[in-house]
């Protein structure tokens, strides 16, 4: 199915990075440092804008209170009033307009560092967290900086920090020349795979957390749905019940490792700008292959990742006690030196048994043979395995590879799908940027995450996407939406069937062309790398027959 959105760019926020990035520029250009040193403490100067704009609309709101109170004393200086709220206290030496107005001669970068260091000791989880080498800077350069920042139009939802952090993360990948994936993931990828497992009230996990983009964006799923509990199967738009809160603060916990501690401390930065908490552990040479800071077998309501792909050299003689049914790696360790089925394994054995994974995974996880082949083929007869969706190219900003979207569903065994895998085809769905560059649009991530809704025989939900979403499903599934394949976008695939595959969990091998379409160059493309692998593996196998043969015959020839 092709389906390429109209090219739809925010002004506003196109001029809001443009700022950004100038502000990032100018700090380059003067100080002579390398990008790695100066973004923490752009992105350090935008949180404190951030999160001055949520403390300042509390304050107002305790000024008015106590206006209309006959209490003798105001709380609007009281940090637990804040807190109650999930908003960052911020005493006065720490608040924009302070710094923006210090007189001339001020050593700007120790009174922003001090200013930091205030932050963090009236709000306890913000500890270790925020920048503090402000001061190897000019105070010039730093008053033009915060000039440029405050300038910034602010707002207390939950996209304004975030996508303004991802597109400077996306700069900063850029001017280091490292992979994008390593830093972020696209926002419109981590919108379907939260719209897909549907995280409204649990214990959440990223092994893989880099600056915690899908924690806000389960955050931002809660809040936009303020609806009752699941239903008693825990799965589906919600049941009788408890309605839930509302607030993200309150229905996840929020749990994440992540290796690289500045990277860590980011995230832990942007959990508390978009009013959130959680535990990430960070740094100290903890790494997810070795390392299990949260316990986390059987533990979790869901798990969201975007690990490295295709990562060597992991010791797998340091995995060894992790091995076997219940622990971290139940379905054994790949022979091959790539550790895709390693976090493919890490993801499954966190989930509790009603648990739901989504994340991104390299293409060949999804057809690689000998032992990782052993490891799929065992995931798959567990039943675990509920949808997978093809992605295509310039989906990230710094790599074009296309990728496939895994999720898994340990409460669907007992289900009618129990004994089935949704293939979705989203190659051909996408609205370009620019030359460079694809996203989803809304309409487009909320007619997927509906496929994924038909099938599992629940209603629809067009909180995402809305009329342009519905007018979509109506037209490819008819009227009254109900799940049926779709050649060239959907196919519910038995076990046998995949097993006929040699368990691939290619969506290309299932789903087909649509009538009256051409199978695209980079269809094409696929299924002749398909066909050459394969072809690479009997002529592996021949040789190794030929040798057995001619083993035997020098053996028989000898006697």
């Amino acid at each position: 199915m092709h389906w390429i959105a109209p090219t739809e760019r925010d002004t506003v926020t196109d001029t809001i990075e443009k700022r950004l990035w100038d502000a990032a520029d100018q700090f380059r250009a003067n100080s002579g440092l390398t990008a790695a040193q100066y973004s923490a403490p752009v992105l350090g100067l935008i949180f404190l804008l951030f999160a001055e704009t949520r403390f300042a609309k509390r304050r107002a709101e305790l000024e008015s209170a106590g206006a209309s109170s006959r209490r003798a004393t105001s709380r609007t200086d009281d940090p637990a009033a804040y807190h109650a709220e999930s908003v960052i206290f911020l005493p006065e030496t720490a608040r924009f307009a302070h710094l923006l107005n210090l007189p001339e001669g001020a050593n700007v970068g120790q009174a922003i560092n001090d200013a930091m260091a205030e932050i963090e000791k009236h709000n306890p989880q913000l500890a270790g967290v925020l920048p503090r080498t402000f001061q190897i800077f000019t105070s010039t350069l730093l008053k033009e900086l915060l000039k440029k920042i405050s300038e910034i139009p602010v707002s207390t939802g939950y996209d304004a920090f975030g996508r303004i952090y991802e597109y400077f993360l996306g700069q900063f990948a850029r001017t280091e020349g490292q992979k994008g994936g390593e830093f972020y993931t696209p926002s419109s990828i981590v919108r379907l795979l939260v719209e897909v497992i549907e995280p409204f009230h649990g214990r959440i996990l990223d092994p893989a957390c880099g600056s915690g983009g899908m924690f806000v964006q389960s955050a931002r799923f809660v809040a936009e749905h303020q609806r009752k509990l699941p239903s008693p199967s825990g799965r589906g738009a919600g049941g009788e019940g408890e309605r839930l809160s509302g607030n993200p603060a309150d229905e996840l916990l929020i749990h994440g490792v992540e290796k690289t501690d500045d990277t860590g401390r980011l995230a832990r930065m942007n959990l508390a700008i978009h009013g959130l908490e959680g535990d990430i552990r960070h740094g100290g040479h903890i790494n997810s292959y070795y390392d299990d800071p949260h316990e986390a077998v059987g533990k979790f309501d869901f798990v969201l990742a975007n690990p490295p792909f295709n990562v060597n050299a992991v010791d797998k003689d340091r995995l060894a006690s992790d091995v076997g049914a219940g622990r971290r790696f139940p379905f054994g360790v790949p022979r091959t030196d790539n550790a895709n089925m390693l976090w493919i394994q890490l993801f499954y054995s966190s989930l509790n048994k009603q648990g739901r994974a989504g994340f991104v995974m390299a293409n060949s996880a999804s057809d690689a043979r000998a032992s990782e082949q052993e490891i799929r083929k065992q995931l798959i007869e567990a039943r675990a395995v509920d949808v997978m969706v093809a992605v295509g190219p310039n989906m990230f900003y710094t790599v074009t590879l296309p990728c496939t979207l895994w999720f898994l569903d340990k409460g669907k065994q007992g289900t009618p799908r129990a004994d089935t895998i949704l293939f979705i085809d989203a190659r051909h769905i996408y609205r370009q940027i620019d030359r460079a560059h694809r996203d989803w649009a809304d309409a487009q991530i909320g007619f997927i995450a509906n496929i994924v809704r038909l099938y599992r025989g629940e209603a629809p939900d067009y909180t995402l996407g809305g009329d342009e979403a519905k007018a979509k499903l109506v037209e490819v599934f008819g009227k009254k939406p109900s799940y049926a394949d779709i050649p060239g976008l959907c196919k519910s695939a038995t076990l046998a069937e995949i097993e006929a595959q040699g368990w691939s969990l290619n969506p290309g091998r299932y789903v087909g062309v649509a009538t009256g379409e051409e199978v695209s160059d980079e269809d094409f493309k696929e299924k002749l790398e398909v066909l050459n692998e394969e072809l690479e593996v009997l002529n592996v196998q021949a040789r190794e027959l030929e040798a057995t043969i001619a083993a035997n015959v020098a053996e028989i020839l000898e006697a």
